[in-house]
């Protein structure tokens, strides 16, 4: 992936809202009273990616991504805020960065008269052993 520094790139604070919410799952009465967990909203337009990244995101993201290109990413796994906040960037640099990895143009070939040739003699030599199971018939 020569075009995409994963190190490089940063999101443009322009283009990220951050949304603290509640989080559910284990962790006693603090789970109902501190607001944790981190909702990211990126404007993927706002990102500038090249088209082929950005169809490739969208494809990635599926359901993640809204109609309207947001790019919406929830972070809770751990118990504070600064932890889940930083969990919810490093998806997104490594789903972008996914995004920039372009796959190899397959280039149709054809086999060549001589690999046809021995294709056909192959399907002989197989028509012909199975010629020989055929029934036994009783000469009279």
């Amino acid at each position: 992936m020569p075009d995409f520094d994963r190190d490089r790139f940063v999101i443009p604070d322009d283009a990220i809202e951050e949304r603290f919410i509640t989080s559910g799952g284990p962790g006693g009465q603090n789970v109902n009273k501190v607001a944790t967990a981190v909702q990211l909203r990126i404007n993927v337009f706002r990102l500038g990616l090249a088209p082929y990244a950005f169809r490739k995101l969208k494809a990635l993201a599926g359901k993640r991504m809204t109609e309207d290109g947001v790019l919406v990413i929830q972070a809770q796994r751990f118990r504070t805020q600064e932890a889940n906040r930083q969990d919810a960037r490093t998806r997104v640099t490594d789903l972008i960065a996914q995004a920039h990895i372009r796959q190899a143009r397959r280039i149709a070939t054809k086999p060549s008269k001589a690999a046809k040739a021995r294709r056909v003699d192959a399907k002989k030599v197989r028509a012909s052993v199975k010629q020989g199971r055929g029934r036994v018939r009783p000469d009279h």
